[in-house]
Formats: C-alpha cells, structure tokens, sequence
C-alpha cells in the first residue's frame, strides 16, 4: 500500500515539474522573443511536449533547442515551433496540411487551433510513432499518412495552411496547387547550403512570397525522386 501511495506521489511530483517546465518554456522561449498571438500560446501551454520525445530525452524536453527522435530527424526548436504556427495566421475552422510528421509535435499544436489537420510523414517507424502519441493524447481532428509528401494530399484540398517540416530547395508545385486562395504556406527553403524560412501566399492563383529567419532544418526527402 505505501508503495503505490509513493508511486503516485512521485508521478504528481514529475506531472508538476513537467507543467512548471513548460510554463517556463513559454514565458522565457516564446513570449518574451514576441509571440504574441493568443491561440499560439495557449497551444504551447497545453501540449506535453515530453510526451513527442524519447523517453530518456524527457528532461530536456522544454530546453531551448532541437533534439533527436530518431531516424536523422529532429523535434525542432519550441520557439520555431511557436514562430511558424503564428505566422500562419490560422483561424479555429481552418484545415491544414503538414508534410513531415517528424515526432506528432507540430500537429499536436495545429491541432489545439484549427479544426483539421492532415499530417504526411516519409518515415514509417516515426509517422506510427507519432499517429500513436497523437492518439493517445485524444487528437481525433489529426489524421496521419504514412508516404512522400511530395504530392501532397490531395483527397483533402484545399487546404487553408501548409506547412513543411523539413527543407527543399523548392515547393513542389503540387502543395500550391492544394492551397485554397488566400491560404500561406511556410516552410524552410535551402539554397546554396543556407536555408530561411519562407511564408508564402496565394492570391488570385499567384504566389507571393517573404522571407523570414534563417533556420536549420532536415533535409526534405522522397521515395524514388
């Protein structure tokens, strides 16, 4: 009997360190570098990012830094993470589109805003990886496929959002295509071995586009380019 008692004290004392964690993520990681939209914050309050990490990574969950999920890819960044969600503007009755699942983390904070999100992961072991974190966590509005996200979805279009979690040198003109008008896409373009964050948008079936920060992201891969 006092061994369950402890148990549960132990798993009440780490739930606690994990919330004060994040807390602390948000207000020194996101808030205080200018985040400011409400349901952003609000997503990055909520989801346990220790959960979308390797159990021996758990710790370090809410440092300021990416860290590996296995397979060469990365959780990225939370302020990153925060950055690209805002800049997309995205509205409650939103649909979006990610391509690269990577650890379920990103879909999890799309999902806390939009009403459905689409996520594509090239990976098997980590998009069942991440469909069965996200299932856990009660993410019934996420709806994960595993392939190459080249093509992207087009079952869905359009989409009022995309995103892209890993960098190509260019957007494949058929996640343009899926855009719905007026719809942003952002995502990490590499070009001479450097890469920026662009956000682009879709008016009257043109592209406009703008650069943002400089980023480090995982390549963009395929099966059988």
């Amino acid at each position: 009997m006092f061994g369950i008692i402890l148990i549960n004290i132990l798993l009440c004392l780490t739930f606690q360190n994990y919330t004060d964690m994040r807390a602390n993520m948000v207000e020194n990681q996101i808030i205080k570098r200018g985040i400011s939209n409400p349901a952003t914050i609000t997503a990055m309050q909520k989801v346990p990012r220790h959960l979308f990490v390797p159990d021996e990574l758990q710790p370090f969950a809410y440092d300021d830094r990416p860290l590996p999920i296995g397979n060469n890819q990365t959780i990225s960044q939370p302020y990153i993470v925060a950055y690209m969600t805002e800049q997309l503007e995205l509205q409650p009755g939103d649909k979006v589109l990610e391509i690269g699942t990577g650890s379920g983390y990103q879909a999890a904070i799309l999902a806390e805003i939009v009403e459905e999100v689409y996520t594509i992961e090239i990976i098997k072991q980590l998009g069942l990886r991440a469909a069965s974190t996200l299932k856990n966590q009660g993410y019934s509005n996420v709806f994960c496929r595993i392939g190459d996200g080249y093509h992207g979805w087009k079952e869905n279009e359009p989409y009022d959002a995309i995103i892209l979690t890993a960098a190509p040198s260019n957007v494949p003109k058929a996640l343009f295509e899926q855009l719905d008008e007026e719809g942003q896409l952002i995502a990490p373009i590499e070009k001479n071995g450097q890469q920026y964050l662009i956000l682009y948008t879709k008016e009257k079936n043109k592209i406009k586009h703008k650069r943002l920060l400089a980023v480090r992201f995982v390549p963009f891969t395929r099966n059988n380019p």
